[in-house]
């Protein structure tokens, strides 16, 4: 069985299924709206999820160049719901491109950057990456659902 195709579909699945969470906010304000109850906004788990996905898939499988400011991700406010789907779309693209590259075993290889508390494989962490976005997905879902009540 051919994992990599299988990673490539779900991390489209769940990054249309966050384009289309941005979208459907019917006051736009909201994305970044922060409540008690809620710690982050959904612009802000955006930009978590497109920073995360951009280091540990695009700069260090596809070498994009991309760095991180993991502050940035949580301090940075504003941006449209276009300019938010464009990072989405554009992040799509780079885990397209990054994992079409990266041959079958090297699932198995050591990822070269310590993520956890111990060193993992690559298939490890690129599983951990589908389930951190699906997580944050969910937040973002139920954050629109309790603050967009239109």
């Amino acid at each position: 069985m051919n994992v990599i195709p299988n990673l490539i579909q779900l991390f489209e699945r769940d990054l249309q299924k966050l384009k289309a969470e941005i979208v459907q906010y019917s006051v736009e304000e909201n994305i970044w709206t922060v409540v008690p109850e809620i710690n982050n906004s959904a612009g802000n788990l955006v930009l978590h999820l497109v920073g995360n996905l951009n280091t540990y898939i695009g700069a260090e499988i596809g070498k994009t160049g991309y760095v991180r400011n993991r502050p940035l991700e949580f301090s940075q406010k504003g941006l449209s719901k276009k300019e938010l789907v464009s990072k989405i779309s554009d992040t799509l693209d780079v885990i397209k491109e990054s994992l079409n590259t990266l041959p079958e075993e090297a699932l198995e290889e050591i990822y070269p950057q310590l993520v956890f508390e111990q060193k993992t494989s690559t298939g490890y962490l690129l599983i951990h990456l589908t389930t951190h976005l699906t997580y944050h997905l969910g937040q973002i879902n139920y954050h629109r659902r309790l603050l967009d009540k239109a």
